[in-house]
């Protein structure tokens, strides 16, 4: 067996045990999300929004099972339009192995910055990480959409954002609502129809 056959077995091998995570990013407006709402007969609801802006807020998300383990998810966030660099999903994937502790399977979109030669290299050199990447067009696939989608039909949804402030809050109040109710993030992995045997 050559070089590449001893690395993938070593590889194989640090897998077994380990976290499997998705990754996903996402981008939110200030133009909320409109969903369904209640109101009296021949009232309709309006919400109204004071002002149009152009900022956007950019979101990087986990979602990251194990057997026997309870459901993660984390994210980190970039303000503005500018879209995350391979330095910021490298700065991410470390983050999650320190707090997970263990080694890590990913599984991502082919994104072009995903597959950035430095991203690769740096990837490559570290034996606690195994990345595959999902099929083109298959975001039904990954359990990350699921999270945008609670996100969206909840705590963002027929919201009047007054400031960018006002939006990255709610954000963060609905991620830190799901981190902490495994059945939604068992959930979004059940809605894949995906499933994780030890």
């Amino acid at each position: 067996m050559g070089q590449g056959g001893v690395a993938l077995r070593g590889r194989l091998a640090a897998a077994r045990g380990a976290w499997l995570i998705f990754e996903d990013e996402a981008g939110f407006s200030m133009t909320p999300p409109q969903a369904r709402a209640w109101s009296q007969r021949g009232r309709t609801p309006v919400v109204r929004v004071r002002g149009r802006s152009r900022r956007r807020i950019s979101i990087a998300a986990l979602t990251c099972y194990k057997p026997g383990h309870r459901p993660r998810h984390d994210d980190g966030n970039r303000d503005g339009r500018k879209s995350f660099s391979w330095r910021d999903y490298r700065d991410l994937l470390i983050a999650a192995h320190q707090q997970l502790g263990g080694p890590i399977v990913l599984v991502w979109d082919n994104l072009n910055v995903h597959k950035a030669a430095d991203l690769r290299e740096w990837a490559a050199t570290r034996d606690w990480l195994t990345i595959y990447y999902l099929p083109p067009y298959a975001p039904d696939l990954n359990p990350v959409e699921g999270i945008w989608s609670l996100l969206r039909r909840g705590w963002l949804s027929n919201v009047a954002f007054s400031t960018p402030e006002h939006l990255v809050q709610r954000i963060r109040r609905g991620l830190r609502h799901i981190q902490y109710r495994n059945h939604l993030i068992d959930g979004c992995l059940a809605e894949t129809g995906l499933t994780i045997n030890p």
